[in-house]
């Protein structure tokens, strides 16, 4: 699907807020009109950087110095002439920009993911890649985006291009087996089977494949849980390098879990700090923030149980370890800067101090090994989108039919009919079939300056 769009549209492609700098994207048939009436500009040269002025069109106000590159048409992202700006990053200069572009006849706020949208229209990428970008803009983790950028290199369409020239190759055979039914009463499928298997199988392949975005980008919950003054809390502002949640001496100061962005080497994690976990609880406000603690646990993807290094030999310090190793928890012995020469068992995870910095590092680097293993090194991805996980299903499902027609030897038309029907299933992954609706759902979800 292919069309030309006719309006400009201009947004910002940086987040709002103040900044040394931000960027404002256009993209459209009045990008030169722009140049020419807010930096009299007549003939610009693609791809440089060119320190200018920009004035309102009309009053000629000075609106800020700046920086623009310039990309003629169709060698910029969207395959539109485009301009990028790179103004002052006070929001009141980006908006006062925007406003004056927006001034000018036919050019308007850009829509959600419009700029994605017109590159895919405009046939600078298909819709596994235009779907790709969303991915590699919020994805969480390493490999997710490592992934996301295979999917973007066309990994995977090229994939899907390759089964279809299989199909396009059987097809036409098909096809000409239907022009000449009438003069061929028995048409010889011999060998039709097995590629239609060979395909099946790549395509059943690629089903196996899929990886949910939302689960290949889930942040993997790390959960800090202990007897009240373990150090929990401590050991967390420690792992932030900065005061985020309050210490005291006096047991039981932290009443809720509190959650936390911890930065891995691989990605993100988020980590939580519960109130302390006690033999009685000494109030019903300390019991509710312990059940809530429990619950917390349970949802873990990792949980440390934190011992008091100085208090790891008392009866209720090693049932609580005795409990944590039969649920496979890591034990971590926290204020060994305090332990003296008290014994530390061999089973220990870790030992560590948040006071004196010992072990942190060696824990940065356990917990990312742990919630990050190294992924593969080959061309291998995964399929993060339901809608082409969708289409991998249909066009199985219709091979799957073409192989009950071949074992009843069947009218060519029923088979060239199926064929079809796959062919179309791997046309809408790239998005040689598409429907205003999918695309609408799919570029809905990316950002305005995207």
């Amino acid at each position: 699907m292919k069309k030309t769009v006719e309006q400009t549209i201009v947004a910002p492609a940086t987040p709002h807020g103040t900044s040394a700098l931000a960027v404002i994207r256009v993209s459209g048939p009045e990008t030169r009109s722009i140049l020419k009436k807010m930096f009299h500009c007549e003939s610009p040269t693609p791809r440089m950087a060119t320190l200018a002025t920009a004035r309102h069109p009309e009053t000629q106000k000075k609106l800020d110095s700046l920086l623009y590159i310039f990309y003629a048409g169709p060698n910029s992202y969207t395959g539109e002439d485009s301009l990028e700006l790179f103004p002052h990053g006070n929001p009141l200069i980006v908006r006062s920009l925007i406003d004056a572009m927006c001034s000018l006849e036919n050019v308007r706020i850009a829509y959600r993911g419009e700029y994605t949208k017109r590159a895919f229209l405009n046939g600078k990428m298909d819709l596994v890649q235009a779907e790709s970008v969303a991915d590699v803009i919020h994805s969480q983790t390493l490999s997710a985006l490592d992934n996301a950028h295979k999917l973007l290199s066309g990994k995977f369409s090229k994939d899907v291009h390759e089964l279809a020239h299989k199909l396009k190759d059987i097809s036409a055979r098909i096809e000409l087996e239907v022009d000449f039914v009438e003069e061929e009463a028995d048409p010889d499928f011999a060998g039709w089977k097995d590629r239609f298997s060979e395909i099946q199988e790549k395509v059943k392949d690629l089903i196996r494949h899929f990886k949910n975005s939302g689960a290949i980008n889930k942040k993997p919950r790390i959960v800090l849980y202990g007897a009240p003054n373990a150090g929990k809390s401590s050991l967390l502002n420690a792992l932030l390098k900065e005061n985020r949640v309050l210490v005291s001496d006096i047991p039981g100061t932290t009443r809720d879990f509190i959650e936390v962005s911890l930065p891995l080497p691989s990605g993100e994690a988020t980590l939580i700090d519960t109130a302390g976990i006690a033999e009685v609880a000494q109030n019903a406000l300390d019991e509710r923030s312990m059940e809530k603690s429990v619950e917390a646990i349970e949802s873990a993807d990792l949980a440390i149980c934190l011992v008091d290094a100085t208090q790891a030999n008392t009866a209720e310090a090693q049932k609580q370890i005795a409990e944590a190793k039969e649920k496979g928890h890591w034990i971590v012995y926290s204020k060994i800067d305090l332990a003296g020469n008290a014994p530390i068992p061999s089973d220990v995870t870790l030992t560590l101090s948040s006071k004196a910095g010992t072990g942190l590092s060696e824990l940065v680097q356990m917990l990312d090994k742990a919630l990050f293993p190294e992924g593969e090194t080959s061309d291998e991805y995964w399929i993060t989108s339901e809608r082409e996980c969708a289409a991998l299903r249909e066009a199985d499902a219709g091979l799957d039919r073409i192989q009950a027609l071949l074992d009843t030897n069947p009218a060519v038309e029923l088979i060239a009919f199926e064929l079809r029907s796959v062919a179309n299933s791997l046309a809408e992954i790239v998005g040689e079939i598409s429907s205003e609706d999918v695309l609408q759902t799919i570029f809905n979800g990316f950002c305005i300056g995207k």
